[in-house]
């Protein structure tokens, strides 16, 4: 078969159906008024040329690409990921496509990726914002679509889970099972999540009279919390981890030195993913209800489109959504001995 020198059009399409371009406009629209035979005529003329919607054509006719923009950061972790998921999910089933690109968690990398995004004529943007960099390269850009960050609840136009409340009742339930010596398994510096985790967690322990011991430095991986296992202070009875591979890891290396979890030391992680259940002993952990978070970004921002397509009247950032977490109770946490 020789090779197509262009893609098929529309009006391919037409003639080889033997109807007009504007009858396949309408087939491809679902219009209620096309007979069934002209339909299924049409509909075999474009799947004998393959042919695809173009939709930076469609959108020089009627305005609307509907294409959601999706800006994820360059990480291979569960929070973002499950996040970019459940806004494809919900798009689609609006009848949008989402239009995802990734960039590393730098100024320049987010605003290429961004200036990209608007390039494809995007109705509107959701941006995964785990980093301050990505907050302040959203600044120093000219949006003039609806925008909603995730990730950062508590920020103009951000939707997520209230990741300081998530931090506080993994505390409090170590607490309310006795332990006061307890220790905090941070996330890097300059991640939004990271500060309110640790915020949580200090908010309460002094809400219990409790001081904390030493902060422990983690950087997501579960590499980091195996090496911190080797930092617990000696009274140590409790670690709260600021995400599920740390805690993972942190057991791994608490078991591999023959110290038991939970009966010598308590875990907690947070984010519930799948594995969190199925480790020895199975992971007690803040569980984020990443569906919820999707379908309200997305909800935001068709609210805020006007029908025809046009950006409505509200400005580009919305009010903020928060969405509580919840504590998963398993095998790792018990009373102190």
């Amino acid at each position: 078969m020789a090779e197509r020198t262009r893609n098929p059009s529309m009006h391919d399409v037409a003639a080889l159906a033997g109807v007009s371009h504007i009858t396949v406009s309408r087939v491809l629209n679902d219009y209620p008024s096309i007979r069934p035979e002209t339909r299924e005529r049409v509909r075999a003329a474009i799947a004998e040329l393959g042919y695809r919607r173009n939709l930076a054509a469609r959108a020089l006719v009627t305005s609307r690409t509907r294409a959601i923009g999706v800006l994820s950061p360059e990480v291979a972790q569960h929070g973002p990921a499950s996040s970019v998921l459940a806004v494809e999910r919900a798009a689609r089933e609006r009848g949008y496509h989402p239009l995802v690109t990734a960039a590393a968690v730098e100024h320049d990398a987010t605003v290429a990726a961004l200036g990209f995004l608007l390039d494809q004529a995007v109705e509107a943007l959701v941006v995964i914002a785990p980093h301050e960099t990505v907050l302040a390269a959203i600044r120093d850009l000219d949006i003039r679509v609806p925008l909603v960050t995730l990730q950062a609840p508590q920020r103009p136009g951000g939707i997520g889970v209230d990741q300081a409340e998530g931090s506080r009742l993994a505390t409090r339930h170590l607490l309310d099972l006795g332990h006061t010596r307890i220790q905090h398994l941070a996330g890097p510096d300059g991640y939004l999540e990271a500060s309110a985790r640790r915020d949580g967690f200090a908010g309460a322990m002094a809400d219990a009279g409790a001081t904390p011991g030493a902060e422990l430095a983690g950087d997501w991986s579960a590499a980091s919390g195996f090496a911190a296992a080797a930092l617990l202070e000696a009274d140590t009875t409790a670690v709260v981890a600021a995400n599920d591979q740390m805690a993972i890891g942190l057991i791994a290396a608490l078991t591999d030195a023959g110290r038991r979890v939970p009966e010598e030391v308590s875990v907690v992680g947070f984010d519930d993913v799948p594995e969190a259940a199925y480790v020895r002993p199975a992971l007690t952990t803040v569980h984020q209800d990443f569906e919820l978070v999707g379908r309200r970004a997305v909800e935001e921002l068709l609210a805020r489109l006007a029908p025809e397509g046009a950006a409505a009247a509200a400005p580009a950032a919305a009010a903020s959504a928060v969405i509580p977490p919840r504590l998963v109770v398993r095998a790792s946490t018990a009373a102190p001995r």
